[in-house]
Formats: structure tokens, C-alpha cells, sequence
């Protein structure tokens, strides 16, 4: 029988870990009685170098109950590569793992039915939010747009999806082939291949505490996605030089013609805004091949992804 293992990742959450440990707690003890996983499986806690009680708690759940498992990174490491380092870290105990917050926004009644997916033959199986009725106007027009975005700029990725998923063990060990510093997991587990599917819900009002991503970090991780994913950018860039100098080439013919018709009364306008917009196209440029210049720089080191400082969990 499947051992299952619930990957989720923390950071600063002791107000919400009673709770969620007590509803994943069921869900997998439910999954278990109806034979659908093995006994064996267990839900794997990550601190993310939280700096409240979240470690203390996690810790009093391993050694109240064994089902209960607990990493520690030396440091905090950002949410990605704290949900990388559960993964891989439960990829040596388990066939299937599913990784969700903790913050019980992702139903977990979607669990059996991506169990229930998985033994159809699908490797990886997305849990997709149906709606997104319990956002704000801003942000779900900022993010549907920047999932729309993303898929215009080539990347490989699933509409309103965050990293609420289903892995088996084959499509972790395609996951851990992936070597690069500059994590998102949202666009590299599609390109894993292997069959996949979807598994729709109703995402929930956060049952307590404060969102870990508020607009900065929500932007920040926008932006790693984009430059993590495609290159496009820096093609636009190139489009827009050569539109620019297109452009350049037709007012030089214009100001000749204006010259020979004895028409040369310069316009400060026009002249003040050449040089604004110009000057802008190039700091931006400058800015864009810069930002992909320090992800090759951060890669080439080869720094690790996350160090872990203490595990509470199996070691057979």
C-alpha cells in the first residue's frame, strides 16, 4: 500500500498549527481506515526559520504522536525552497507526497480525491481554486492577469494554481534533477512531464493568523516567476530597441526635410520628451538583462537551497 506524506511548509504559524495539525491528523487517519494509504504515512511540518513558538509546537506534536514529523532549516530560506526541502527529504520515505499551507486555505477534503487521481495513473495532479470569490477585486484581477501573462511569455503553468499538489515518487525524483537556486515550483513541476491532472476546490478564508505574502512578497515572487521561467523579457527588449531606433530613423528624415524646407524651429517638446522617454527604455533595458545577469551569477555559485538543522521524523 502508498505511503502518503502531507509536505507543509511554516513560518511563523502557532496559531493556526493546532488546528491544521488536528484536521490533517483526520484526514490522513480517514484515508488510512478506508485502506486508500499506508499506515506509514505521516504529515511532515517544515519550519521555515520561523522566529515564534511554530518549532516548539511542532516538536511537542512529533513526540506526542510519531505521525507528526518536523524539519528545521538552519535559517529562514523563503517559502519555495522550504517546501523543496520537505519534498526532497520525504521522497526517501514516501510514494506519493502532497504539499499544501498551513494556514488551512486549501480544502483538504480535495486530499481523496487526489489520492483517488493518483491510483487513475496520474503522476501529478493540481489542486486548482474553482473561483476566487474570497479575493479582493485588486488582487483577483492582478492575479488572473498574472497567470495570463505568464502563459503569453511561454511558461508552462497551470491557471490558478499556487502549490497545492499530488507527486509520486517518480515525478520527486524528476523534481530533485532540477538543480537551479532561483526556485519556482509552480513552473518547474509541469515541466517534469508525466501524466497529470486537476483537482478543483473552493479556496477558504485563512483560519487564523496574518498572510505570510502580502503585496511586496506577492510582487517579489511575480517577478522570480517571470525571470525564473522565460526570457521573453529580454526579447521584448530587443523589439523595443529596434522599434525605437525605426522610429529615431523617421524623425532624422523628418528634421531633414524640415531643414531643407527652411522650416528648423526646434520644438522643446518634442525634444525634452525623445530624451525622457530614450533615457527611460534604456535604464529599464539596463535593469532587465541586469536582473537575469545576477540569477546566473546566484546559480554559478551553486550556494545549497536550504540547510537543514534538525529533523523529528522516521530514519528507516
Amino acid at each position: 500500500m502508498d505511503i502518503l506524506y502531507l509536505v507543509i511548509p511554516c513560518y511563523n504559524e502557532e496559531e493556526v498549527l493546532p488546528e491544521t495539525s488536528k484536521q490533517l491528523k483526520e484526514k490522513l487517519l480517514s484515508l488510512i481506515e478506508k485502506g486508500e494509504v499506508s499506515e506509514k504515512s505521516r504529515i511532515m511540518f517544515v519550519n521555515d526559520g520561523s522566529k515564534d513558538k511554530t518549532w516548539d509546537i511542532i516538536s511537542k506534536l512529533h513526540n506526542e504522536d510519531k505521525i507528526f514529523q518536523g524539519v528545521c532549516l538552519s535559517r529562514n530560506r523563503g517559502h519555495q525552497n522550504a517546501l523543496l526541502a520537505g519534498l526532497m527529504l520525504a521522497k526517501d520515505y514516501c510514494d506519493i507526497s502532497i504539499s499544501l499551507d498551513a494556514d488551512l486555505q486549501d480544502d483538504i477534503n480535495a486530499v481523496d480525491e487526489m489520492v483517488a487521481q493518483y491510483h487513475n495513473g496520474f503522476d501529478v495532479v493540481y489542486g486548482v481554486r474553482n473561483s476566487r470569490e474570497t479575493d479582493t477585486v485588486f488582487k483577483k484581477t492582478t492575479a488572473e492577469g498574472y497567470y495570463k501573462a505568464m502563459k503569453l511569455m511561454g511558461a508552462d503553468i497551470v491557471f490558478n494554481h499556487a502549490d497545492y499538489r499530488l507527486m509520486s515518487k517518480r515525478a520527486l525524483d524528476g523534481l530533485a534533477s532540477f538543480k537551479e537556486i532561483n526556485l519556482f515550483l509552480r513552473g518547474i513541476v509541469p515541466m517534469i512531464g508525466y501524466p497529470s491532472t486537476n483537482v478543483y476546490y473552493a479556496r477558504k478564508e485563512r483560519f487564523a493568523g496574518e498572510s505570510k505574502y502580502p503585496l511586496k512578497k506577492m510582487l517579489a515572487f511575480a517577478w522570480e516567476g517571470i525571470t525564473s521561467l522565460s526570457t521573453k523579457p529580454i526579447h521584448m527588449i530587443t523589439w523595443l530597441g529596434a522599434m525605437v531606433f525605426i522610429v529615431s530613423i523617421i524623425i532624422l528624415i523628418w528634421s531633414l526635410v524640415r531643414h531643407i524646407m527652411g522650416k528648423t524651429v526646434a520644438g522643446w517638446t518634442s525634444t525634452l520628451m525623445s530624451i525622457w522617454a530614450i533615457g527611460g527604455i534604456q535604464i529599464f533595458s539596463i535593469g532587465m538583462i541586469g536582473e537575469y545577469i545576477g540569477k546566473v551569477y546566484l546559480e554559478t555559485k551553486e550556494r545549497p537551497r536550504y540547510i537543514i538543522a534538525e529533523y523529528l521524523g522516521d530514519t528507516e
